[in-house]
């Protein structure tokens, strides 16, 4: 179990969220973040929402039908989320 998951527990947000982290810097499809997590297509579709909202995430849309996302590492949100994701990483597994 990651740490993020330990921390804010096991919901799709936090899934979607730490699998854009761990890939920051490409773009993936919404369906290779759902076969990569695990979630239906749906799931991610739903959490990816506020997140592209509010500007965390961009999107990029390939033809029609495709969608690609990966983390807006010029937000400043995003740059805190990111910032803290680090740091957490780093911690030794016993201090979480």
């Amino acid at each position: 179990m990651s740490k993020l998951i330990r921390i804010f527990g096991n919901s799709a947000q936090t899934i979607v969220l730490e699998n854009l982290l761990r890939n920051r810097g490409e773009f993936t499809y919404l369906s290779g973040i759902a076969e990569e997590t695990g979630l239906s297509h749906s799931s991610v579709a739903r959490v990816m929402e506020p997140l592209v909202e509010n500007n965390i995430i961009i999107e990029k849309k390939l033809g029609k039908q495709i969608r690609t996302f990966s983390m807006n590492e010029e937000n400043p949100v995003a740059k805190l989320i990111i910032k803290f994701y680090d740091e957490l990483m780093a911690l030794p597994k016993e201090k979480i």
